[in-house]
């Protein structure tokens, strides 16, 4: 088994993105911390040959999740504002470099979807796990899985260009228009 260090060095983005998707970054480096710690509990007994990458989005999920379901049972207080813009400000990220307002304006959007399309979303198309994968971790079928992924990526889109910068995800690019007799060139009169 390689050391755990170079396990975290390896994976630790990819964990850290998968705790995002489903937190604030706050609560995101919580659980980046937690899902490591587990992690290291549990190396030594891991078996050999197995797959350290989705073992970890695994546990990162859950320690993710184990996190979400936390917070939604503490009370939320109303009169006190808070320190900084709230994740859903995006007027408050103009002044900030182009990528990273870009990235606050994705992140909003992200936290915007449910749960179970910003879960396929992330695991799919940021983490890169195949469709079957997701619809393990998520606990959904693999059609599930696939609409979910591809019902949020057009909400994605829509509250993107909604947010006013006009710069939505990319698309797939549609097919050429087909062309019909009527549009072709008459013959001479």
């Amino acid at each position: 088994m390689e050391p755990f260090e170079r396990l975290v060095e390896r994976h630790g983005d990819l964990v850290w993105r998968v705790c995002r998707a489903v937190l604030d970054p706050v609560h995101a480096d919580d659980a980046w911390s937690e899902t490591f710690l587990a992690a290291l509990r549990a190396y030594e007994s891991l078996p050999a040959g197995s797959d350290t990458k989705a073992w970890l989005v695994v546990i990162a999920h859950r320690k993710a999740l184990d996190i979400h379901r936390a917070r939604a049972r503490l009370p939320t207080p109303t009169e006190l504002l808070p320190d900084r813009p709230g994740v859903h400000d995006t007027r408050s990220v103009v002044a900030i470099d182009d990528q990273v307002a870009r990235h606050e304006l994705l992140m909003t959007a992200l936290a915007r979807l449910p749960l179970g399309q910003r879960q396929a979303v992330v695991y799919h198309h940021l983490v890169g796990l195949p469709h079957r994968e997701v619809a393990d971790l998520v606990g959904i079928s693999h059609d599930a899985a696939r609409r979910a992924a591809s019902d949020g990526m057009a909400a994605l889109r829509r509250l993107v260009v909604d947010s006013g910068t006009g710069a939505a995800p990319p698309r797939r690019r549609p097919p050429p228009p087909r062309s019909t007799r009527h549009d072709a060139p008459q013959g001479r009169s």
